[in-house]
């Protein structure tokens, strides 16, 4: 199912990557175009080196994979700009936004790309 919905153009992710059932064997079989590494890793990776090796051998993994990573749950601007200096280019979590629903987020994004368009 999934190569046939890569075959039609769809884009699919595996989230939490490091975390239960996400084997690297479906990096290697499946038509995968990123990974999410789990907030778990992503949390302490600037204070602690067994997360900041897992996520570094993540980000390193994925991109001899020509897959996009992106880190889960990014707090804080330490956080973001460690694992930037990693390699990581793609993040989500409460630094940027809390979740919202679709008409908020509609709402948020005009906002934010008005803003970004003054400054330039």
């Amino acid at each position: 199912m999934l190569h046939t919905l890569s075959g039609m153009g769809g884009s699919t992710a595996i989230y939490d990557f490091g975390t239960g059932f996400s084997s690297l064997s479906y990096l290697r079989d499946l038509p995968i175009d990123k990974i999410k590494i789990d907030r778990s890793f992503v949390q302490d990776a600037a204070e602690s080196d067994k997360n900041a090796a897992i996520c570094q051998d993540a980000i390193t993994l994925a991109q001899e994979l020509d897959l996009r990573v992106v880190a889960e749950g990014i707090k804080t601007a330490k956080q973001h700009d460690y694992l930037m200096s990693l390699g990581c280019e793609v993040f989500q979590g409460f630094l940027f936004a809390r979740p919202m629903p679709l008409d908020s987020l509609s709402t948020w994004l005009t906002q934010h790309a008005s803003m970004s368009t003054k400054g330039s």
